[in-house]
């Protein structure tokens, strides 16, 4: 979908589906289920910055699918039809260089703050070599990032639900994925909080220079967050529409800010009348 990089002329995608991805679940019964069909994308690699790729459609057309297929959870791989490649190889796991974060708040219950940081860390000490300390020291530097310094002895019950997203976040990027993959993840929060939560995960992006799949069913936010935006069509899902000149840059720019601009308005109109006729709602 995009020209190669400079100067990288036989660097692999960072993600490719190709050969018409397809999934069917209970392949072969009578509870076969497509949930996607037919899809086909190159994301190349872009050094020193990566892509933020926003993705809209109904409830029940199979965004989640694709994300957890470049995941590579067990339920999801392999494709039905097609490949799913990451850096040219086939997805047939999960990877430290694929960082989830999911709708539904995730922390461990029974792990402070500090602890839920570290423990990605910790599953992969040995690849690492970081001793306890070390570990601790970069988780801190994490928290802080997420602005949630004081709180690293709190357990999530102690924290909102804003807080408890923000050491979601903490935890996922403090490995440094090359691939954000991001489920609804500010879908349960209020519009302030959200607000701060699509800033604060502009400002990390721009830090580690991830590629980033959002699936949202917000247009605004879809167009704010993202460089492009796929729409998908109702299930079995495919990709119906790439939006991606029409998308104002946002990078330093506040939300309610980008808002009020008129190339954002007329990205946001453009995108919701795409989105309408993909639909039909």
């Amino acid at each position: 979908m995009s020209a190669a990089p400079p100067n990288v002329p036989d660097a692999p995608p960072v993600v490719e589906f190709r050969g018409g991805v397809s999934k069917v679940f209970n392949a072969g019964t009578p509870k076969a289920f497509t949930a996607i069909r037919n899809i086909n994308f190159r994301i190349e690699d872009l050094p020193g910055r990566g892509e933020f790729i926003s993705i809209i459609g109904p409830s029940g057309c199979g965004k989640s699918t694709l994300i957890s297929m470049i995941a590579g959870f067990s339920s999801h791989i392999p494709p039905t039809t097609g490949e799913v490649l990451v850096r040219g190889e086939p997805v047939t796991g999960p990877g430290r260089d694929r960082g989830m974060i999911f709708q539904k708040y995730s922390s461990f219950p029974h792990r402070t703050v500090l602890r839920n940081v570290t423990f990605g860390l910790e599953m992969h000490r040995g690849e690492l070599g970081l001793s306890r300390s070390a570990m601790d020291d970069l988780a801190a530097d994490w928290i802080r990032k997420v602005g949630l310094s004081g709180h690293e002895h709190k357990y999530p019950s102690q924290l909102s639900g804003g807080m408890q997203q923000r050491v979601a976040i903490a935890r996922t990027l403090i490995l440094r994925p090359s691939i954000i993959l991001m489920d609804e993840p500010f879908s349960a929060l209020d519009e302030p909080t959200r607000l701060g939560m699509q800033r604060l995960i502009m400002d990390l992006w721009h830090d580690i220079h991830a590629t980033v799949f959002l699936i949202t069913h917000s247009i605004s936010e879809a167009v704010y967050l993202g460089d492009r935006v796929w729409i998908f069509t109702r299930s079995p899902g495919t990709i119906a529409v790439e939006i991606r000149d029409l998308i104002p840059p946002s990078a330093g720019v506040d939300p309610l800010h980008m808002q009020e601009s008129p190339g954002f308005k007329q990205a946001l109109q453009a995108v919701a009348e795409q989105f309408t006729r993909v639909t039909g709602s």
